[in-house]
């Protein structure tokens, strides 16, 4: 005779607070993006069980993609680096005013660079731009 099975649990919504505050940051362990409800102090995440914590209110975060392995990067705004915990690659953490842009002289990507640098390699078609040409470049504006 068959046993019958016992139903599975309903799963349940994520913790919110009653106004809908969360916020997210990235997993010290996988690189998965956590979410939390806000006031929480760390976060265990669901897929590699790492805890990371979550920084203090009013530590204003920011992010880049990594230029070695592609991977979303969080770190405290105002940094000038952020190393890598996947491929060790040191990142520059340029702020707005600190960006210029030119368009690729190949394929005309726009591409963004460290201010004052006098060419940019596109990651596009690997063609490198010179950007000491009059009117070729602009200062990135707040």
């Amino acid at each position: 005779m068959p046993v019958p099975l016992a139903p599975y649990p309903t799963p349940t919504a994520p913790y919110t607070l009653p106004d809908g505050g969360q916020n997210q940051l990235v997993c010290s362990g996988c690189r998965n993006l956590l979410l939390y409800p806000l006031g929480a102090t760390s976060v265990c995440c669901a897929v590699c069980n790492a805890v990371t914590a979550v920084p203090s209110p009013g530590t204003e975060m920011t992010q880049l993609v990594c230029g070695g392995c592609r991977t979303l990067l969080m770190y405290l705004r105002g940094a000038t680096s952020v190393q890598c915990s996947c491929c060790h690659t040191i990142n520059l953490a340029l702020e707005a005013n600190q960006v210029a842009h030119v368009n690729c002289g190949s394929c005309h990507m726009l591409l963004m660079y460290q201010y004052g640098a006098r060419s940019v390699k596109c990651a596009v078609c690997n063609f490198v731009t010179s950007v000491e040409a009059p009117g070729n470049e602009h200062k990135a504006s707040n």
